[in-house]
């Protein structure tokens, strides 16, 4: 593999390599969580090696294992010299893993493509990587099917296997000899000629000479029937074994070994042909058919790269308009940008024999994307004579594999801000609860209530951006509900048109007898009025926003709305504008976090993150289609309901009571346990001001060591954080319900509510409290834990 491929491959896989790397880290280091990572690298289908700087295999994933067995712990030259056995045989093959080697001894970096052969004889392409781990001697063995070459390999492989059978069915005949005239080869056209198989011919004693009138073969070499050491071609009479003559035209070629001589003739039977023009033009135009009907492009280069034969699938690849290519250079069918890389790659496969594939983009407004497959030709001097290229269209792949590329980012990402949601969550709820604080020894009319009621508003708003965040990552906990969109955009109508503005048209469509959804209404109200608001944007002040609804069933034997939607039925959504539309190279971007393209303070570049997050936690589907002066079509697909509606589906709002009259004073005793100082400070201080004996444990293990030596006294509401150093909350809460299986319980957490009850053995009656909360949320669900306990 050249320098350019070696390095695209580590720039596509460096992140998912260094998150191996981090992994198997943490695995040495046996933390907590060492038998879910383990898990997590035995489920990859890639296979692992970690071989140590004194030799030994240090750790091998169940992949590895498939491939060659359980080798950790031995030495390294065994558990490597079992790839180097499986390797094909090719000087190639073995010369790129001997480089991997030498890469990893030199604590380098290094990747190519080998092909292994498996105990049936079944050859398989892989992308070997190597990489130094960590801050030790360790290397990382990477290996990982390349299942694009061995499609590629397969295709040419049965491509070459038709053109076999072609050869062997074909009514022109073929044979090769040696320098004795013994048959090589022979097919079934000339064979049946003869009055013989072609394994009669290639396994039997006759030689060329005994098919041949006895007025011809004097003095001629053994391996000719024209008898000239040049290609040439002539007619001449051949016999059948039952002595019957018949009179053929012969194209006969001599190819030098060294000192060995071996033929190659193709032989035409005129005497079932009137005409031998007409014979050899309607040959000509079988085989051209042959080739122009290939399923792949095909082109005949000559040592200086030109084209001299084109099947019509390639014309039809990169330049349709064209009638044909013949005349042209190889590198003038693809884009500016690879045109010195194809010129190269062709004078490396002409001199060098160097086969290996590359990836270009074609000319034309399809812009195909296409792999290239070279074979050097021999000229009839035994030189270079040119290359035989084929083109496989792998563009409906490399889309599949940029989508697979851009699910794995956003997922990657999203699991990021879930994380930072969680820190920021900690820390505005200090924020909010000290100024809480303030406020009470504040009154309105003190010149610091003002100050404190900035940081406290400032603090809400950063929460409703934490949110955000937490609707990207797909962390927010939903009430799903059996909707008719056309009911929630009929109550949205009025807002909508508020928030486009007078200047825009809003245009409803809906269809008639949509079918049901079940999701949660105010999130997908937060959707629909987010891609209108991005609408208007996108229209400078004048246009059309367009709202359209309909069903739509996607089969899995018809053609589905976008590639990557799953077959099923669908309501679909989409929202429209008539603006200049998304760049190409932007759409990969627009649902990235805080990713925008106005101006700084104009946004925060969430409003489609939220969305795609929304979205994707549904089970939903969404796409964006744009073209630059037309606008841009967003279109959501949401899974049909065709479950009955039952007892709860449809949640009704439990009347709020007024924090701000209700009595929060109580009695009682709290256990508050919570890692974070500030929070568990805040809080604590909180509930003794309502009156309550508060109990603070900085960890699951203190909370379980006080309750078990009697310190903590009767604890009558237990408030605890979910995630924390050591024991968690879930953990010690069944530790908890061992020795006290009343006891309230109340978890507070930056993270969402489904996050931690996947978390528990069973439905439990624990109440929830999510991360920022204000003084008063605080005491008020502590106030309802202690009315149910006296109740």
């Amino acid at each position: 593999m050249g320098e350019l491929s070696v390095l695209s491959c580590l720039a596509v896989g460096g992140v998912f390599a260094v998150l191996l790397l981090a992994v198997y880290t943490a695995l040495r280091r046996k933390t907590a969580g060492e038998k879910t990572r383990e898990l997590a690298l035995s489920a990859l289908s890639d296979a692992l090696l970690v071989t140590g700087g004194d030799g030994t295999g240090q750790y091998v994933n169940a992949a590895w294992r498939r491939l060659f067995g359980d080798m950790s712990g031995s030495a390294a030259e065994p558990v490597l010299q079992a790839v180097e056995n499986r390797l094909a045989p090719e000087w190639e093959n073995r010369q790129t893993f001997v480089r991997l080697r030498s890469a990893a001894a030199a604590r380098a970096a290094d990747s190519g493509g080998v092909a292994l052969v498996d105990e049936t004889g079944r050859k398989s392409w892989y992308r070997v990587s190597v990489l130094p781990a960590g801050d030790r001697d360790s290397s990382l063995w990477m290996l990982a099917v390349d299942e694009e070459r061995n499609a590629l390999a397969a295709a040419i492989a049965a491509e070459q296997e038709r053109m076999v059978r072609f050869l062997e069915d074909c009514p022109i005949g073929y044979f090769s000899v040696d320098e004795s005239g013994k048959f090589l080869s022979a097919n079934t056209a000339f064979s049946h000629w003869v009055g013989l198989t072609d394994s009669d011919l290639v396994e039997g004693k006759k030689r060329l000479h005994d098919f041949l009138s006895g007025e011809q073969d004097g003095g001629l070499p053994p391996w000719s029937a024209l008898g000239s050491e040049t290609a040439n071609v002539g007619e001449v009479e051949l016999l059948h074994v039952n002595g019957r003559r018949f009179s053929a035209f012969v194209a006969e070629t001599m190819v030098l070994d060294g000192d060995r001589v071996r033929t190659r003739t193709l032989v035409r039977d005129l005497s079932r042909e009137r005409d031998t023009r007409s014979a050899l033009r309607q040959s000509e135009e079988r085989f051209h058919r042959f080739f122009d009907e290939a399923p792949v492009g095909i082109a005949l280069l000559d040592s200086d790269g030109l084209i001299t034969e084109c099947s019509s699938a390639l014309v039809r690849l990169s330049m349709p308009e064209q009638v044909s290519l013949s005349g042209m250079a190889l590198w003038d069918i693809a884009i500016d940008d690879d045109r010195d890389r194809i010129r190269q790659w062709v004078a490396n496969a002409i001199v060098s024999g160097d086969e290996t594939p590359i990836q270009v983009t074609l000319k034309g407004d399809d812009q195909v994307v296409a792999s290239l497959f070279a074979q050097r030709l021999e000229s009839d001097a035994g030189g270079p004579g040119g290359l035989v290229v084929h083109a496989l269209d792998q563009t409906e792949f490399r889309n599949l594999e940029n989508q697979f590329i851009q699910s794995q980012k956003m997922d990657l990402v999203g699991q990021l801000a879930g994380g930072v949601a969680h820190d920021f969550n900690n820390l505005l709820t200090a924020m909010i609860g000290f100024c809480d604080l303030l406020l009470q020894r504040h009154s309105p009319k003190d010149q610091s209530f003002a100050d404190i009621m900035q940081i406290k508003q400032n603090a809400n708003r950063a929460a409703n951006l934490v949110r955000q965040l937490l609707a990207f990552s797909r962390q927010q906990t939903l009430q799903p509900r059996i909707l008719d969109i056309t009911d929630v955009l009929t109550e949205l109508t009025h807002l909508l048109r508020r928030l486009i503005g007078a200047d825009i048209e809003l245009k409803m469509v809906h269809a008639r007898d949509l079918w049901p959804v079940k999701v949660d209404q105010s999130q997908l109200e937060q959707v629909i009025i987010n891609l209108a608001v991005n609408a208007r944007d996108a229209l400078d002040g004048k246009g059309a926003v367009t709202i359209r609804t309909f069903n739509c069933s996607n089969t899995a034997s018809g053609k589905p709305p976008h590639t990557a939607l799953p077959a099923g039925d669908y309501v679909a959504m989409e929202v429209a504008d008539t603006g200049a539309g998304v760049p190409k190279e932007l759409l990969s971007k627009i649902f990235e976090p805080f990713f925008t393209t106005k101006e700084v303070g104009s946004g925060t570049g969430l409003g489609l993150s939220t969305v795609y997050g929304i979205v994707r936690q549904t089970g939903s589907h969404i796409f964006v289609d744009s073209e630059e002066g037309k606008g841009a079509r967003f279109t959501i697909y949401l899974p049909r309901n065709e479950t009955e509606e039952k007892d709860g589906d449809l949640a009704v709002e439990s009347e709020q009571v007024s924090e701000q009259k209700r009595d929060l004073t109580g009695a009682g005793r709290v256990m508050l346990v919570e890692d974070e100082d500030a929070v568990r400070m805040f809080g604590a201080r909180a509930l003794r001001n309502k009156g309550y004996t508060v109990v603070e444990a900085a960890s699951g293990d203190e909370a379980i060591e006080l309750l078990n030596n009697g310190e903590a006294g009767e604890i009558d509401v237990l408030v605890s954080d979910v995630v924390m150093p050591g024991m968690d909350g879930p953990a010690m809460i069944r530790q908890v319900r061992e020795t006290h299986p009343d006891m309230k319980v109340v978890f507070i957490s930056g993270y969402t509510e489904d996050s931690f009850r996947k978390r528990l053995d069973v439905s439990e009656d624990i109440h929830f409290l999510p991360k920022p909360f204000t003084l008063q949320q605080l005491a008020t669900k502590v106030k309802e834990m202690m009315e149910d306990t006296a109740t």
